[in-house]
């Protein structure tokens, strides 16, 4: 029986944050909507309506007030709870209606589509499949097929950006390959970034197809081989398969810019308790123990008239842990060490690393060291308490007013997360 060539789609969320704002606050349909970082610092989001009115991607917020005023923006803080929450909706949705999903990002799938036209062509199937989660989530995506992933990423490009298309693009045929790699500039591949598709263009290869049809060997001779793996993917190809097994992660950061700048070790010492508590949370979710924490402090760089000092220190602890307890007191300790008087501190963070397995790691044979007792218990309580939604456990060292907390002047309720802030209907 012969083997059926591979389809792979690309499932995108079209301005999800934004989107997501725009769930739960239908007066905004047609208007203009921006979400910004922490800290409200600068746009991450933009709707439909707020690009076309000239508003970029990461500018900070205080250069577009004027617009945002004249035209009646409205301006978001991140809620990552809200967006994480339907993330996982729509996730699950494409996992009900393909075989095989690798979650590539929070708003981007990608989905292994092979065998599917042998029961629906797949124009029907991708126009159902973005009807389905519009349907149970409200989430607009745009869906684009093709034999290749780097294919399926330029066929969801051009979903996007052609009306025409109704959001479903098949590119498994070659000559319209062709006829869309003719039309778009090479930094348009995945993949390519700034500086090789200035290296590109530099020499010739101007357009995607300049790129396909570049000599694969040659290519690697002069750049690599993920470029020649690219030029091939880009001919049909497919050098890349799915990951539908979340890679585990080598390392966890947990770091915030501050509301209102730091000057004293107590506010400090809250903060950091804070981001170690949150780090270990992440740290329990991937069911790994961290033997190195690392802590790092930074003043603001972009202010000459201010004095800088960005500490950064780093210490192996004696067993790998989960135990919050111990990484938090791990961190005072760093932070003991590292803390100067003196400096209007911006931001601050921690990172967990050198992860291992539990029962994995070969303690010394000359020195004892002894967890604390049901450690284990004790943090899946604490875990199972806080994500509830029922309650909040916190250690005293997090405090309580947390005046260093970052800016969210304009957010949102969780809305799908949290009780009290469910919509009501009248």
């Amino acid at each position: 029986m012969p083997e059926r060539p591979a389809v792979f789609a690309l499932v995108d969320c079209n301005n999800f944050y934004a989107s997501c704002e725009k769930l739960f606050r239908p007066d905004l349909k047609h208007q203009p909507v921006v979400v910004l970082s922490n800290n409200d610092g600068c746009v991450v989001a933009r709707s439909r309506e707020a690009k076309e009115l000239g508003i970029k991607m990461g500018v900070p917020a205080y250069q577009v007030q004027e617009l945002i005023r004249q035209h009646g923006i409205t301006v978001f803080s991140s809620n990552y709870a809200l967006y994480a929450d339907l993330s996982a909706r729509v996730m699950s949705i494409l996992e009900s209606l393909a075989p095989r999903v690798e979650i590539y990002s929070i708003d981007e799938a990608f989905l292994d589509l092979t065998g599917v036209d042998h029961l629906l062509s797949l124009e029907d199937f991708g126009k159902q499949l973005r009807k389905t989660v519009y349907q149970c989530t409200g989430i607009s995506v745009c869906v684009g097929m093709a034999p290749t992933k780097t294919l399926a990423k330029l066929a969801n490009h051009a979903a996007k950006h052609y009306p025409a298309t109704g959001g479903v693009v098949n590119l498994t045929y070659p000559g319209r390959q062709r006829k869309l790699m003719a039309l778009l500039p090479v930094d348009e591949v995945w993949g390519i970034g700034r500086r090789l598709s200035r290296r590109l263009k530099a020499e010739g290869i101007q357009t995607v197809l300049d790129l396909a049809n570049a000599p694969p060997k040659q290519i690697r001779r002069h750049y690599s081989v993920v470029v020649e793996r690219t030029v091939r993917e880009l001919n049909g190809e497919s050098c890349l398969d799915l990951d539908s097994i979340s890679p585990t992660k080598k390392q966890i950061i947990c770091s915030r810019s501050f509301g209102e700048r730091i000057t004293e070790f107590k506010p400090m010492r809250e903060a950091i308790s804070e981001y170690t508590v949150r780090a270990a949370e992440k740290l329990r979710r991937e069911q790994r123990r961290a033997k190195v924490l690392t802590l790092f402090l930074r003043t603001n760089r972009f202010n000459p008239s201010e004095q800088q000092y960005t500490p950064s220190l780093t210490t192996e602890l004696h067993l790998p842990t989960d135990d919050t307890r111990d990484l938090v007191a791990a961190a005072v300790r760093l932070l003991n060490s590292a803390w100067r008087e003196g400096y209007r501190y911006m931001k601050a963070g921690v990172m967990l690393s050198d992860f291992y397995e539990p029962g994995t790691f070969q303690p010394s044979l000359f020195e004892e060291y002894r967890s604390h007792a049901n450690a284990e218990a004790l943090m899946s309580v604490l875990d199972t308490i806080n994500h509830s939604g029922k309650g909040r456990v916190f250690f005293a060292v997090q405090g309580t007013k947390k005046d260093w907390k970052m800016k969210r002047e304009n957010l949102s309720p969780a809305y799908t997360t949290c009780w009290k802030d469910l919509p009501w209907v009248k």
